[in-house]
C-alpha cells in the first residue's frame, strides 16, 4: 500500500463528476463479487447503488428503508432484516463501510483495491471523507506489535467540521458587529 494520502468524498472540487463516481463504484461492486463468486443480489445492489448516491455521507439502515419504499414498485418498504443483511453482505465483501460513530454506512470509495480506511466525518452535514493513509497503518501496526497484540481490525473515525460546514476563518469576527 502506498504512503501516500489518498482521498475521495465530499472535499473534492466543484468540477466532482459523481454520477461517474456512482457508476464506478457499481461497475467496481459487479466485478469483485463475479470473482468472489458473490451474489450481488437486486437488493444489494439497490442498497449500494444508494448508499453511493448518497454524495459521500453517512446514511442510517432506517434511512435506506425509507429511501427504498419512496423509490421501489408501490413504494413496497423491504423489511428491516433484509436491508440490514444486505448492509452485512456490502460490508463484508468490502463494498461499504459501517461508521459506528454515527451508527450508519457508506459506500466505499476504492472496493476494487485493499486498504485500511480512516474516515473524517463531519457532525454537522454528514459528510464523509474516506482516507487511505498508509502511514497511520504502519503506526497502528507497529504499536500493536511492539504490544504483542494482534490486531484484527482498525477504523479510525475523527469528527470534525468539512469545508462546508465550518466557519469562516478568514472572517473578522468584530468586523461583522461593527
Amino acid at each position: 500500500m502506498s504512503s501516500r494520502l489518498r482521498t475521495a468524498g465530499p472535499f473534492p472540487g466543484p468540477d466532482h463528476d459523481h454520477a461517474a463516481c456512482v457508476t464506478r463504484g457499481l461497475d467496481a461492486a459487479e466485478a469483485r463479487c463475479a470473482e468472489a463468486g458473490a451474489r450481488l443480489t437486486p437488493l444489494r445492489k439497490r442498497v449500494l447503488e444508494l448508499l453511493l448516491a448518497e454524495g459521500h455521507r453517512a446514511v442510517g439502515a432506517y434511512d435506506l428503508l425509507d429511501r427504498l419504499a419512496d423509490t421501489d414498485d408501490g413504494g413496497k418498504r423491504p423489511a428491516p432484516p433484509a436491508v440490514y443483511r444486505a448492509l452485512d453482505f456490502l460490508v463484508d465483501q468490502g463494498l461499504a463501510h459501517r461508521l459506528a460513530s454515527v451508527n450508519a454506512f457508506i459506500g466505499c470509495a476504492w472496493p476494487d483495491a485493499a486498504h485500511r480506511p480512516q474516515f473524517l466525518i463531519c457532525r454537522d452535514c454528514r459528510a464523509v471523507a474516506e482516507l487511505d493513509g498508509g502511514g497511520l497503518a504502519r503506526n497502528l501496526d507497529a504499536a500493536a506489535e511492539a504490544a504483542g497484540f494482534t490486531l484484527l481490525d482498525a477504523v479510525v473515525e475523527v469528527g470534525g467540521l468539512c469545508p462546508r460546514c465550518r466557519p469562516d476563518e478568514t472572517s473578522d469576527p468584530d468586523a461583522a458587529s461593527a
